[in-house]
């Protein structure tokens, strides 16, 4: 069983790399080298450094065209296996292989179908998310289950850290599936249409807070918008990144609040108990510890605090 893996970023590495020690993977199909990082410099995909590694032929086309189809049946691959490529498969391509196609898509399906599910499920404030690997549809995010596991979630996790967990718990996975496609005890269940739900692309422009929406709200989009696009508010005419709160209840708000009119939302206030900033919302607030100012670093609550003595009292906007 020869394996062409197709992905791009950092969380499909670890999937690579638990399956090529043990598996025939002939080749990988990741996107162009890129112009990354504040150096500007052209540097190769984490999933091309990756293969590198384990000298596996790489094929990095701008679009699936011919020329593409043919460098890749060239390696003569049975099954296709992808985790994060970025580009949809037609019916041309996945003929290929004559096994099909797997894909690793990091929420339960049929929830949460789409480009965003990591974040969407952060943003929704589920209790709980998963890994689905499933068969290769040429509707996306359509074929049939052939492995899941659930991930609880506390309502702490950002994306990022969700991202990690994905990343070390899909390669588990994928290397277990693998070796049940090869001994051939798998077994596939077809998704449940009625239950799919969808989730869209996160643009820059949704990182704008709105401080009269609820705390939990505001919590679940500064917790998904890490790493990107974080989300922003301005203090003093300029962008302020709050990149990780809390939300605490409208009770304790009233503790730490001296005045006897509730202020308005974006206030902020000095938490009683020394364990962060409070913002007022809409409803409750957010119990910020973590906070980056425009071309400054992300810093700690006190350390904010320290160079930037008028922030207690200011109102965000």
């Amino acid at each position: 069983m020869r394996i062409l893996f197709a992905g791009t970023p950092e969380i499909a590495v670890p999937s690579l790399r638990k399956i090529a020690g043990d598996f025939a993977v002939c080749g990988v199909l990741t996107n162009p080298d890129r112009i990354r990082g504040r150096g500007k410099k052209i540097l190769p995909s984490p999933v091309k450094q990756a293969a590198m590694e384990f000298d596996i032929p790489v094929v990095q086309p701008e679009r699936l065209f011919r020329e593409a189809r043919e460098a890749v049946a060239a390696l003569n691959p049975d099954l296709l296996v992808t985790f994060a490529y970025g580009r949809i498969f037609g019916p041309k391509f996945l003929a290929i292989f004559p096994m099909g196609g797997i894909n690793i898509h990091p929420s339960l399906l049929p929830k949460l179908r789409g480009s965003s599910p990591i974040q969407s499920a952060l943003l929704g404030g589920l209790r709980k998310t998963g890994i689905t690997i499933q068969e290769i549809a040429l509707e996306m995010d359509t074929g049939n289950i052939l492995m899941q596991k659930e991930i609880p979630l506390y309502g702490t996790e950002t994306s990022e850290s969700l991202a990690e967990t994905v990343s070390e718990t899909s390669a588990g996975m994928l290397h277990e599936l693998l070796q049940n496609i090869r001994n051939g005890t798998v077994t596939s269940i077809a998704q449940d249409e009625n239950e799919a739900t969808y989730c869209g692309k996160i643009e820059k422009s949704d990182r704008k807070i709105d401080w009269k929406k609820d705390a939990e709200i505001l919590s679940n989009e500064i917790r998904a918008f890490i790493p990107w696009p974080k989300s922003v508010t301005t203090f003093k005419a300029k962008n302020l990144m709050i990149t990780y709160a809390l939300p605490i209840s409208e009770h304790q708000l009233r503790v730490d609040t001296d005045s006897a009119e509730r202020p308005v939302p974006g206030t902020v206030l000095h938490d009683l108990s020394k364990s962060g900033i409070i913002v007022v919302c809409g409803r409750g607030g957010l119990l910020v510890t973590e906070l980056q100012l425009e071309t400054k670093k992300v810093m700690h609550w006190k350390a904010f605090l320290h160079g930037n003595t008028d922030f207690l009292g200011s109102i965000l906007i």
